[in-house]
């Protein structure tokens, strides 16, 4: 883990001084593995499998609740050392009751709760995750601290994770070197006669090699699957001349990067593909110049509407061209054009533009990430801002 201790126990006193100012007893933050970001962010742990959920007082070390198979790789990628056993974090989807060989090793709740209130009265309780866990892990929360007020602090995570730390922005860029080597790999590769399934093996395993501790995902769409949108990749064998919608987001410490470059196999765009691939290389650009903090992020956004408005090609912009980078792949910011507030220093940002279903043509998008600076933005993405800026010198 690149990311010190320190970096931790500061997440740890920001979050404390909310409890303080909103008389919060105890907090408690679930992930699991699918929703893993607010539990990674402030313990590091992502359990496979099962759920998990740190629960955290006004003084003292914060106790990391796990289930019985991730108990030890809690211990091991955990922050903090006090990890527990509680029945409701164990595995979420298997409706059969599993038998563990070992009752003893369990504690409960509320015995978690009374630990953390050092004699003192639970009258509050704040939960962060309200949106990815189950109604009947509210529930259990609601039952183990009874008479105590339940509040959803899904907001005070996430308004935390907006701006960026300085050790955050450097995890980002170890993770977008990995993404850019893996994606690299792949426009490096001649993929005509490959399945798109093959082409993007070719950027994971890049990915892989080069570190990643996850491919979170792989778009891969060539010729007409391109309007898929968000198509997987399939058996499909790439042609001579398709147009190639490939994204590759990868995680390394917990941080996601996603690289995305709209290009055609085997050679030369056709004049009707160029001229959509410029269009979005220009479109992007132009948004990416606006950046800088104090902007009003749905300026940036009209910006880009309005150059697709002026060239016709409204119709074929599906969703807004900006959101934030993180601990997942897309996070806040997500601004439209009825968007007032400002871009702030520290904010990450993907810029995310894309056409989809033009006639004859297809679909592409590209992506690119960066950190808000004073005076613009802090290029993640070496590859990706590079091809952009070789493409305008040379195309405008």
């Amino acid at each position: 883990m690149s990311l010190p201790r320190s970096e931790f126990e500061l997440r740890l006193q920001r979050l404390r001084e909310v409890m303080q100012a909103e008389a919060i007893d105890i907090f408690l933050i679930y992930g699991d593995e699918y929703r893993r970001e607010h539990l990674r962010y402030v313990s590091n742990y992502w359990p496979i499998f099962e759920r998990g959920m740190l629960a955290v007082g006004q003084s003292g070390e914060p106790i990391l609740l796990a289930a019985p198979e991730c108990f030890q790789y809690a211990r091991e990628t955990s922050v903090w050392s006090d990890v527990r056993i509680v029945k409701e974090m164990e595995m979420a989807y298997v409706a059969d009751q599993i038998e563990y060989s070992a009752d003893s090793i369990y504690t409960t709740l509320e015995a978690v709760f009374k630990d953390l209130l050092h004699g003192g009265s639970l009258r509050k309780i704040e939960v962060c995750g309200v949106d990815a866990m189950s109604t009947l892990t509210y529930q259990a929360i609601q039952r183990a601290g009874e008479g105590a007020t339940v509040v959803n602090g899904d907001s005070v995570l996430y308004g935390m994770r907006t701006i960026k730390s300085p050790q955050e922005a450097q995890a980002l860029r170890n993770v977008w070197q990995i993404c850019d080597r893996g994606y690299k790999a792949i426009l490096d590769t001649d993929l005509v006669g490959l399945t798109e399934t093959q082409a993007a093996a070719i950027g994971e395993k890049a990915a892989r090699d080069a570190g990643a501790e996850q491919i979170v995902f792989s778009i891969f769409a060539t010729g007409a699957r391109t309007d898929t949108v968000i198509g997987r990749a399939t058996e499909k064998v790439i042609q001579k001349g398709d147009m190639v919608m490939a994204c590759l987001a990868v995680q390394y410490d917990g941080y996601i990067a996603s690289d995305e470059w709209p290009f055609v196999a085997g050679g030369q765009p056709t004049p009707d593909q160029f001229t959509l691939i410029r269009h979005l290389i220009k479109a992007e650009d132009l948004g990416i110049q606006m950046v800088k903090d104090g902007v009003v992020a749905g300026q940036v956004v009209a910006a880009i509407r309005d150059y697709f408005a002026a060239n016709g090609l409204t119709k074929y912009d599906l969703y807004p061209p900006i959101h934030g980078n993180g601990l997942a792949e897309a996070e806040s910011p997500y601004p439209d054009v009825h968007t007032a507030y400002t871009f702030k220093k520290g904010m990450g940002v993907n810029f995310d533009v894309s056409l989809f279903g033009l006639p004859g043509v297809g679909s592409n998008r590209v992506e690119e990430g960066f950190i808000v600076d004073t005076h613009g933005m802090l290029t993640l993405s070496d590859l990706i801002s590079g091809l952009r800026k070789t493409f305008i010198k040379k195309f405008g």
